[in-house]
Order: structure tokens, then sequence, then C-alpha cells
């Protein structure tokens, strides 16, 4: 990796912009990480379940051997249980009833119809053997197509049709399409994904008879919310229920709703007052587990000749799986798709429908980049297609029709406020990183060993940190709003940080700290966080959406400046001066040349009062506030990419030859971890590109059940990453600050299918389906064979593949 940070002068040390080591690496480098497979409890029983082998059926009998009976459950034994509901107030939306365990009817392969518990694992899947169920089959909807043709047998009672949801928006659409010069059409699409984080599920619960509270240790993003669900749907008062989220195995998305099998652990405990405790392995994971990315897109642009968007027509159609999670809804996905593809660019006509249909697969869950990654891949994807169209290179399309800096704030076509920056800057500098010049002379030369070169670039916005009118707009059962901080000094002059969210590989422990650190000048190796328990920590809806720096950073941010007055005064009277001329400098209260070490202020509050101003402020050393960005709508990362491919048309075998990003996620609190969140986002979207796919037959049986038929990039797959930043400080948060966790995996896919279209341009061929395997680049070009010699330069026309 090679970075370029234009460092701003003054940084501190461990402050804001400082480069500083994860504090939490220390442990998981050296296997002290404390994960819900790591722990132990006496009496501890392992839950195992039973799963539908069918996609859609209903269940006409049951029979249990009469060894398992008392230990093993269906969904007729959990009758205080609800059903997980994830209830929508967006107008076309169609709700779904999820039970814990399968009812009268299994809707997706995988889905859990029987659970069972014993002292091992090994033994109670053993007694799920004793389990024998018999299904009526029904019609399965194993795609969007056969979904929307059904017109009886619908995925759930009382629907009208099979689609739980539908978005329009028009704006100003009609008139400009109709001053176009140009209109260029093209289809494209994603194929679905798993999530797979290193964990999977993992929920441990049992009953607390001390404080009569069910205590849930679950591997969750969202604590909070977690304790709201299984309240809700175990119809128990929330002080009665007490979630812990210890050390995260990675989340994506995938750990921030209420999963079935969270509900039943938690069902287990607070029926039966004993430890249970369930670990998804990776089967279960790659079989049941949520799914995503399954977009499909219709886009028509409307330009003039030099290729100035005008207008975008675009249908959205989402495979959204059997069930609506709770509590994002599949209305999240759906909404994000039509507010987001506009992206960075400037054009003001715009139609777009986007809906979520129900098929015979697991639900749909919001994965890092939700939605963007397929918005960014269409209108990238389109782009190229105009730009070959006008005879100009791509990027010379973009400069012409991304929102300039003049023009920010800019409020776009869906009305997304972008907040600042200068796109066309940081798709200049990507250009002059990539060195533009040498690739096209390197492509006109011709590479000894037959390849061809090809080169792709995209620009991309990234919503982060958007809150309350914009989750009310999707209609969501719980709204994100003001997230809490609580900063408590200590007696020997350290600092206790608490928040709502719950970092699952953010390295929120280190930048928390350095926020902190910019402040009151505490070293952060005495600054502690603590996060993930519902009981010791204030409310946050949970770490989401690139929001957990802006809006409980900006909690902490607003804690420690409402706590520095406090500070200063008792250290002003213990030095003998005025308030107003005293500062905080590594760890010491300071005036002129006279100082008192921050440890012997928050002492005199502590042991030694009688030490105290006789006007001290009777709050004392810790403060709790509330905070959310003046402007909830969210603020706007940016980030142009791109990636110079070599492509073996002997093989279809694709290399990247270099990759650049330059970033703006405005003030960086620590280059390190942006940089890390980064290179993690682009592995996972060349994995979108080039690997990853959960094919199902027509019957809906997942047929890439392990590692070995499901491919992920690995080491040898994610090039040497070149990364540039840009600071554009947002106006509207605490010191400036963006998110930025997901942005680095929702342009990959665009950059290099823009990549190895241009390399393969001469074949007329133009690939618009992930993932882009060899085998698909040896059907295309076969198929160019077929049509016309290869040796016919520039080709620019052709069909998506």
């Amino acid at each position: 990796m090679t970075v370029s940070h234009h460092t701003k002068p003054g940084v501190k040390p461990q402050g804001v912009g400082a480069r500083i080591p994860r504090k939490e690496d220390a442990r998981h480098l050296h296997g002290k990480g404390n994960f819900i497979g790591n722990m132990a409890m006496p009496g501890l029983c392992e839950v195992a379940f039973l799963r539908s082998p069918l996609a859609h059926a209903r269940i006409t009998g049951v029979r249990i051997a009469e060894e398992a009976q008392g230990q093993v459950f269906l969904r007729a034994s959990m009758p205080d249980a609800k059903d997980i509901v994830a209830d929508s107030t967006l107008p076309t939306y169609q709700v779904s009833a999820q039970p814990p365990l399968a009812d009268d009817r299994v809707r997706f392969v995988g889905e859990p119809v029987a659970m069972t518990f014993a002292p091992t694992r090994a033994e109670a899947e053993d007694l799920a053997e004793m389990v024998e169920v018999d299904y009526d089959e029904l019609p399965v909807y194993v795609d969007v197509k056969a979904a929307e043709a059904a017109t009886s047998d619908f995925m759930h009672e009382g629907w009208k049709d099979n689609v739980f949801v539908t978005l329009n928006a028009n704006n100003n659409f009609d008139d400009l399409a109709a001053k176009a010069e140009v209109v260029v059409k093209r289809e494209i699409d994603l194929s679905r994904q798993c999530m797979l984080p290193m964990e999977g599920i993992a929920v441990m619960a049992y009953w607390d008879n001390q404080n009569s509270q069910l205590v849930v240790y679950t591997a969750t993003q969202v604590p909070h919310l977690i304790r709201t669900g299984i309240a809700e749907f175990l119809d128990i008062p929330q002080e009665q229920v007490r979630v812990i989220s210890p050390d995260v195995g990675g989340g994506f998305g995938y750990k921030c709703i209420l999963q079935q099998e969270e509900l039943c652990v938690a069902w287990l405990a607070k029926t039966y007052k004993r430890p249970f405790r369930y670990l998804e392995d990776r089967r279960e994971h790659l079989i049941a587990g949520a799914n995503t990315r399954e977009h499909y897109y219709e886009m028509t642009a409307y330009a003039d000749k030099q290729g100035r968007l005008l207008a975008l027509d675009a249908k959205v159609t989402i495979s959204g799986g059997a069930y609506s999670v709770w509590p994002f809804t599949v209305g999240l996905e759906t909404g994000q798709a039509l507010g987001n593809i506009p992206g960075p660019y400037a054009f003001r006509g715009y139609r777009c429908q986007t809906r979520c249909v129900a098929t015979n697969k697991p639900g749909f869950l919001p994965y890092r980049g939700v939605a963007r990654t397929g918005v960014c891949f269409a209108i990238e994807l389109t782009l190229d297609a105009l730009a070959r169209e006008v005879g100009r290179e791509p990027w010379e399309v973009r400069l012409d029709n991304l929102v300039q800096p003049e023009q920010m704030p800019y409020v776009n076509v869906t009305n997304k406020h972008l907040d600042s920056g200068d796109y066309p800057a940081s798709l200049r500098r990507a250009l002059e990183m990539i060195n533009v010049d040498a690739v096209r002379e390197r492509q006109k030369k011709g590479e000894p060993d037959g390849r061809l070169i090809g080169l792709g670039v995209a620009t991309y916005t990234e919503q982060s940190a958007h809150g309350t009118s914009v989750f009310a707009a999707w209609g969501t059962p719980v709204i994100p709003g003001f997230d809490q901080a609580s900063v408590k000094l200590t007696p020997d002059g350290g600092a206790e940080l608490r928040v709502g969210v719950h970092s699952h590989g953010q390295g929120m422990e280190t930048t928390f700290a350095q926020i902190a650190n910019e402040i009151l000048s505490i070293d952060i190796n005495r600054i502690k966080l603590v996060h993930g328990d519902t009981g010791q920590t204030p409310y946050s809806s949970g770490t989401y959406a690139s929001r957990s720096l802006v809006m409980s950073g900006g909690a902490v941010s607003k804690a420690c400046k409402q706590l520095l007055p406090r500070v200063k005064k008792i250290g002003a009277h213990l030095l003998g001066v005025a308030a107003d001329e005293v500062t905080l400098e590594d760890g010491y209260a300071c005036a002129g040349e006279k100082r008192v070490a921050i440890a012997e202020i928050t002492n005199a509050w502590y042991i030694n009062p009688q030490k105290l101003p006789a006007d001290v402020d009777a709050e004392g050393l810790e403060v709790s506030v509330g905070y959310r960005p003046k402007v909830d709508t969210g603020s706007f990362t940016y980030c142009s990419q791109a990636a110079v491919v070599a492509v073996d048309p002997a093989t279809g075998a694709v290399e990247i030859l270099d990759y650049v990003v330059v970033e703006d996620c405005g003030t960086i609190v620590n280059p390190l971890v942006v940089e890390g969140q980064t290179i993690g986002g682009i592995a996972q979207g060349i994995g979108t590109a080039f690997y990853e796919e959960m094919p199902y037959d027509e019957q809906g049986q997942p047929l890439a059940s392990t590692l070995a038929d499901y491919i992920m990039p690995g080491a040898t797959e994610v090039p040497n990453i070149r990364i540039d930043h840009f600071e554009t400080p947002s106006p509207h948060t605490e010191f400036g600050a963006k998110g930025m966790g997901e942005g680095g995996a929702i342009a990959p896919p665009a950059v290099l299918f823009g990549a190895v279209n241009d390399a393969l341009r001469a074949y007329g061929v133009e690939f618009a389906h992930t993932p882009l395997t060899p085998h698909h680049v040896l059907d295309a070009l076969e198929q160019s064979k077929e049509k016309e010699s290869i040796s016919r330069p520039n080709v620019t026309a052709g069909a998506t593949v």
C-alpha cells in the first residue's frame, strides 16, 4: 500500500489527524479477544437448528422421536414469542411476518423449522436428526421474473402480488429528456452475494436472577436496537433485558438486524432460566444467512452531443428474499437505490422506479455500501457507454457532469444535500496518479505476452451519518435520533468514554480516544472506551450507515467540550490564576510557566475536595450529552478510483496491475484507520466484481454451500492500493468529520468492469453483469469471434454481457 496524506500543520501527537496504531489490535493480534465462542458458563447448553431442505412448501406434519422429547422445539412450543414484523410507513409496502421458527410454511432453503439443545453442539445436531418433517411443495419463485408472474400462492398471506414495495421519483424528466441529442440504453445487474464476516451469528443468553433480567450476549452492531426487538417480540419490559455485545468478528450489515436465532436463544433463556448459546457455522451462513446485492437495472441516459447528461431514466428491481428484516426493512435498500443513483453528477431530469420483489431466498440485508455499490455500478457503466457513443474518453464525460466545487453546497436532483468538496479535483488527481497518458501509450504498443490493457475510472458519493428525516422518509420502524455519550474523568486523571454504538472492526477504541485527547489532552492510553452494553452505556441506534464517528464521535466531542471549563476552573484555582488563562496540554493545565497535572485536578474533585474553589461546578467531572449534526440528511464523503487491468484473451484471466484511490472523508481522525477501511472495502468490491456469487437452481437450492464453491478474493487477488487523501471538512458536523466506513466497497465493480470493457473494446464486447469470471470473458470473446474477425480494430459498439 502506498499513501499520500496531506497532513494539516499543528496536528497533536495523539489528537485528531494523528496516525496512531489501533489500541484494540494488541489483544486481537495476541489471541486475547473476547468473542462469544470463547465464553463458558456452568450448565451452558449448545443450540442447533433443523432447517428446511425446500425453498417453498407447507409443513403438513412433524414427528419427534421419543428420546428427543423435551429437547426439541417447534413454533407451537413458543406461544409467548411473537413473529418478527418489520412494519413501514411507505404507502405501497406489504408487511411480512417472520416466525422465530417456521410455522405452517417454509419460504427458503435453510429456514429454521425446529430448535434443539444439548451439552454439546454435536449432541444437539444429533437430536435434530430425530425430527421428521412432512412438506407439501409450493411454487418456487427463485427469481424476480417468476415472482412477478405469479397469480396465486403468493409469498405471504393477504398479499396482492409478490412485490414488497414500489417507489417512484420524477423530477423534470419529460421536459429535459425531450431535449436530448444522444440516448444510450443499458441493462446492468449484480449477482446475489453472501456477507461472510469472519464470525457468523453468535448469541448466548441466560437469566440473571439477582437483577431479574434476561441477559443476551450477541455479536451485533446495534445492541440497543436488539434489546428493543427482543423485548418487543418476547413481550417483556425493556428494563428486564440487557444486551451485551463483546468483541465482534466483523459485521458489514449482517449484524444490524434482529435474527431469528437471536430471538430463539433469548426465548430459551427466558423460559428455562438456564444459559444457552448458538454459533452459526460457515455452511449455515452460506445457505441460510441473509443475502445482498441482487439488483437489476434498466438505464437510459439522455444527453447532448458532448455527453452532458440532461436526464436519466432508471428502473431498478431488487430480489428481496422471503422476509423484510427488522428494523430496517427492505424499504432501506429500495429507498437508497432510488435516491443515490445520481451520485456526484449534476443533471436535473430524473425518473426512477425501484421495486423490491419477494423471492424464495434468504432475506435481503443492508450490506456494506447499502445499494450504493449497485447504483454506482449502474450509473458509471452507463456513463462509460455514453462516452463511447459520443467518442470521448470516459473521464472527460465525467468531468463535464460532476458537481463543480463552486456549486457547493449542492442539492441534487433527488434532494441530497452534498455538503462540500471538489469532485472534479479528486478525479483529476486519480488520473494523474494512474498516469493516463502512459496507459494509453502502453495500449497502443501492445503487451509482449498478448494480454490486453484496460483503464477504468469511477467517482461516487457516500451518504453517511444520515439521520431522523432520512430514515423517517424510508418508513423504518426505528428511527435514529440523537446519539449520546458520557465522559467521566477518573480520580487519578484518566477518562472513561461511554457510547451506545459498537465496534466490529472500525477502531473506535482508538479514534474516540483521539477525539477526547484533542480536547482534554489526556494520553489516549489513559482513555477507556466502554461500549456494547445496554446496561452501561447511553442510548444509540447503533453502528451502521457510516455513522459512528460522526454521531457518537460528535457526542464525545460535545461532552468533552462541556467538561473542559470545569477542568480549567479547578486547575486555575490550584494554579492561582484566572480560568481564561488556562490551557490543557499533554496532561497538564498550563498558565504561562505554571502547570498542574490533570491528575491533581481530578484528585481534588474526588479525593481532596478541600482544595476546590468555593464556586466549583457541583455537576463535577462527568458529563452526558446527546448530539446529532445540524443538518441530519447526512454528510457526503466522495471518492474517485481508477484501475489498470490486463486481460488474457486466451484464458479469460484478469489481473489488476494498478489501483489508485483519492478519497475525501472530511477531517480525518486517524489516517491509518481510514486507509484500513478503504483497503478492506476495496477487497470486498473486488469480490463483487470478479468472484462472489450465490447461485440457485430452479428449485431455489443454493449451489455454493462451502467456501470451495463460493469464491472470495484473497491476498494474491488484492493489488497494491495507492491512496491519496483530500480533507474538506463538513460544515455540519463536529470537527468537520464525515463517515467513510462503507466507501471502499462502492466503486470497485464499476472501476474494474470499466477497465475490462476498455481492454476488450476492439472485440465489441461490453460486460455488465457480476461476477466477471474468466469463463464469462471467454464466452464473450468466442461469441465475438463468431460474429466477425477479431483482427478488425477499434470496434466500439457491442451488446452487454
